[in-house]
Formats: C-alpha cells, sequence, structure tokens
C-alpha cells in the first residue's frame, strides 16, 4: 500500500467538502489503483487527507492525469497558506484499516518512536482492543525511521470517549505504557470525517 498524508488549514471549508464530492463522482472512475481516502478537518480548520493506492505507481499515474492537476489547481484555493504533502509505502493495517462506516477519527502524529516497543505494545493491547468494538480499524503510516502517523477510525466521538474511560485495569496498565512511548504525539481530532 502507498500512502499520501496531505495537511493545510482551511479558509472554505464548505468549498473543500464540495471539491472532495466532485473528485468522488467525476475523478474516481479513473483513479487505477485508490483503495481510500479520509478527510478531516480540526475544529481550528486544520485539514488532514489521507490517500491509499494499491502502489506508488498507481498514485503517481493518478498525479499526473490532466484533470487531477485542473482539480487540485482548483481545491488548492479552499487553503490558506501551505500545504505539505508525505508520501510512504511503510504502511501498517490495523484491525479493519480505512474503515468507511466511521463517524471520528483520530490523528496521531509521533516522532522519536521505537518500532519495536510500539510492536510489543501492540501485542499487549490486542485483547483490550477485542473489547472496543467502537474501533472500527486503523493505519499506521511510517514516515521516517522513527516517526508515524495514526490514523484510527471510530463509530462515533462519544463511543471512543466511552471506551477510553471503561478501559479494565489490565488495560490501563498497558496503555500507561504506550501513553509514555507516545509522550510527544501530536493529536488531531476529525470530528465529521469523510472517508471513501
Amino acid at each position: 500500500m502507498f500512502v499520501q498524508i496531505i495537511e493545510g488549514r482551511t479558509i472554505d471549508e464548505p468549498s473543500l467538502r464540495r471539491q472532495l464530492d466532485r473528485w468522488v463522482q467525476e475523478l474516481r472512475p479513473g483513479a487505477e489503483g485508490f483503495l481510500a481516502a479520509t478527510l478531516g478537518i480540526t475544529a481550528d480548520g486544520r485539514v488532514v487527507d489521507v490517500a491509499c493506492f494499491d502502489s506508488e505507481a498507481h498514485a503517481r499515474a493518478n498525479s499526473d492525469r490532466a484533470e487531477q492537476g485542473q482539480w487540485w489547481a482548483e481545491t488548492e484555493r479552499c487553503f490558506d497558506g501551505e500545504v505539505t504533502f508525505t508520501d510512504s509505502s511503510d504502511v501498517e493495517v490495523l484491525g479493519g484499516g480505512a474503515a468507511t462506516g466511521a463517524g471520528f477519527v483520530q490523528v496521531m502524529k509521533s516522532h522519536d518512536i521505537d518500532r519495536d516497543r510500539m510492536h510489543a505494545f501492540d501485542e499487549a493491547l490486542v485483547p483490550y482492543l477485542e473489547l472496543r468494538p467502537d474501533i472500527l480499524g486503523g493505519l499506521r503510516v511510517w514516515t521516517g525511521p522513527d516517526r508515524c502517523t495514526e490514523v484510527i477510525y471510530f463509530r462515533s466521538e462519544q463511543e471512543a470517549r466511552a471506551g477510553e474511560a471503561a478501559a479494565p485495569p489490565e488495560a490501563q496498565e498497558a496503555l500507561a505504557g504506550f501513553a509514555d512511548l507516545m509522550e510527544d504525539v501530536e493529536y488531531l481530532d476529525l470530528t465529521h470525517p469523510t472517508v471513501i
């Protein structure tokens, strides 16, 4: 899987969402290898768009399409300032991956991460995650040797918060260690995500 993470700040959320709808209707049919996309906007206007393709070659071919270039030129006007693009083929699919039924998505950007410790905590958290039907899936996108962006899909924000609060004592211990590992994490809450 190849993932491109697009980030910026919007000055026109309605137009940005209309552009996404237009992409789905007009451009998606010709986007060979497209798997999924998640677009969300934080309360303070930060945009996160996570686009997934089956290969980098297909993602590049999509970017090179004339209609894609025209669409992006129009879409870029919805942003205020710089838009950044982060690409990675180092992707771990968590559970069901990108979930189209998600009503809430949390993005966690971390750095200085020990990958082996991260995987050890993954194993420790498996029994706990089985008690969280609100978690639909996720993606862990490694953007460097010790940097990753996790995208976790929930049924709703209310269920996500309730699930966190109801963690059993044994899970709290594992979660405490996980929190220490991800001490400098930046959390971006996408309360009205569009997942396609």
